[in-house]
């Protein structure tokens, strides 16, 4: 089966898109260069068939290989637990935002299990790992960031110590898109947090790019700013 993945893969390989898609993730160097739309349609192919095998043998060697199990995990009918514990397999091979966020946006079966999802993230928020914490985080800010969890959700994001890029960017855009959905709890989250000063202007910055922002909102979410003293080096 993963032989003729493979090639079906490297029959789909567009080399000026290869260089496109590669330098929108500057920390891998294995991308083939397969448009998206063209494996969600090998991915939805496999979820309707023997998607437990082809999991259970599925290679990693290129980006589109791991990008075609995430979209799989996101398509397959199955019980909870089923569910998860492909989840919990998967994660561990997440390296870069790319396949992160794709494999978060796909879980949409979180909407139906919203509950025993929160308990089953919390561990990925508390942990010491990149990827994890990323997936966490973006999982949040696609299915909790309603009235229910809006109060949970900050507290979890303000509660991450990180120095990743890829996590302080998550947890900015996170609070970004918490501001446009539930922006009174958030303005008052922004003015009583424990965020890093990059963390902070950062969702500053993106909420003030947010088309869903009207301009007088985001020229007080501007006045707010910290400023940074730059450091001197010798």
């Amino acid at each position: 089966m993963e032989v003729d993945i493979r090639t079906q893969l490297l029959s789909m390989v567009e080399p000026e898109y290869q260089k496109f898609s590669a330098a929108l993730i500057p920390n891998i160097t294995n991308v083939l260069g397969v448009r998206l739309p063209a494996l969600r349609k090998i991915a939805k192919q496999l979820a309707a068939g023997d998607w437990r095998t082809y999991l259970e043998t599925a290679e990693d060697e290129y980006f589109e290989e791991v990008m075609l199990q995430a979209m799989v995990i996101g398509h397959v009918q199955a019980d909870l637990d089923e569910l998860l514990k492909a989840i919990e397999t998967f994660v561990p091979k997440i390296d870069n935002w790319s396949v992160c966020d794709s494999f978060c946006a796909g879980l949409k079966y979180t909407k139906v299990h919203s509950e025993p999802m929160w308990a089953f993230l919390q561990p990925y928020l508390r942990s010491d790992q990149e990827y994890e914490i990323r997936f966490g985080v973006v999982m949040l800010l696609n299915f909790y960031l309603n009235e229910r969890y809006i109060d949970q959700v900050l507290s979890a994001l303000d509660q991450i110590r990180h120095e990743a890029y890829y996590v302080k960017m998550a947890v900015a855009w996170a609070i970004s898109m918490a501001y446009v959905k539930q922006p009174e709890v958030t303005m008052r989250y922004l003015n009583h947090n424990t965020l890093d000063d990059f963390t902070y202007n950062k969702a500053l910055q993106k909420i003030t790019e947010s088309y869903r922002v009207d301009p007088e909102s985001k020229q007080m979410i501007r006045s707010m700013k910290r400023k940074v003293k730059k450091q001197i080096t010798s």
